[in-house]
C-alpha cells in the first residue's frame, strides 16, 4: 500500500524532472534561430528544432499531468542519450562531461517512471 508521503513524492517528482525540459523548450522557442543555427554547427539539422520544442513542452507538461507517463517516458529517456551523445560527447571538457552525466542520469530518472507509472495524482491513475 502507498502512504501518503510516497504518493505526494510522485507529482513532485514528475514535476521536478519536468521542469528542465519545460523551460528549456521555452528557451528554444524563444531563440530559435540562433538554437537552429546552433544545432547545424555541431551537425545536428536545425530542421529538428520544432519536434525538440513540442516534445520538451508538451512531452513534459504530460508527465507533469501524468498523461501518458510510460510512453512519454521512454521518448524523453532516448531524448536523453542522445543529446548527451550528440552535444556533450566532449569528455575533455568538464562541463560538458557533467552536461553528459546529467542527461544519463535524467534518461535513467524516465526509466525509472517507465517501469513504475505516473503514480498517484495523475491522469493515467485516474483512468485505471
Amino acid at each position: 500500500m502507498i502512504n501518503q508521503a510516497t504518493a505526494l513524492a510522485m507529482p513532485v517528482g514528475r514535476l521536478f524532472i519536468s521542469l528542465v525540459f519545460i523551460l528549456s523548450g521555452v528557451t528554444k522557442a524563444g531563440s530559435y534561430s540562433g538554437t537552429a543555427a546552433w544545432m547545424d554547427s555541431v551537425g545536428v539539422p536545425g530542421t529538428l528544432l520544432p519536434v525538440v520544442i513540442i516534445l520538451e513542452i508538451l512531452g513534459g507538461m504530460a508527465i507533469v499531468i501524468g498523461w501518458k507517463v510510460r510512453p512519454v517516458s521512454i521518448l524523453f529517456a532516448g531524448f536523453c542519450v542522445l543529446s548527451a551523445v550528440l552535444f556533450h560527447a566532449d569528455f575533455s571538457n568538464q562541463a560538458q562531461m557533467t552536461q553528459f552525466l546529467k542527461n544519463v542520469a535524467l534518461a535513467g530518472g524516465f526509466l525509472f517512471l517507465f517501469a513504475g507509472g505516473a503514480g498517484a495524482y495523475s491522469l493515467d491513475e485516474r483512468k485505471s
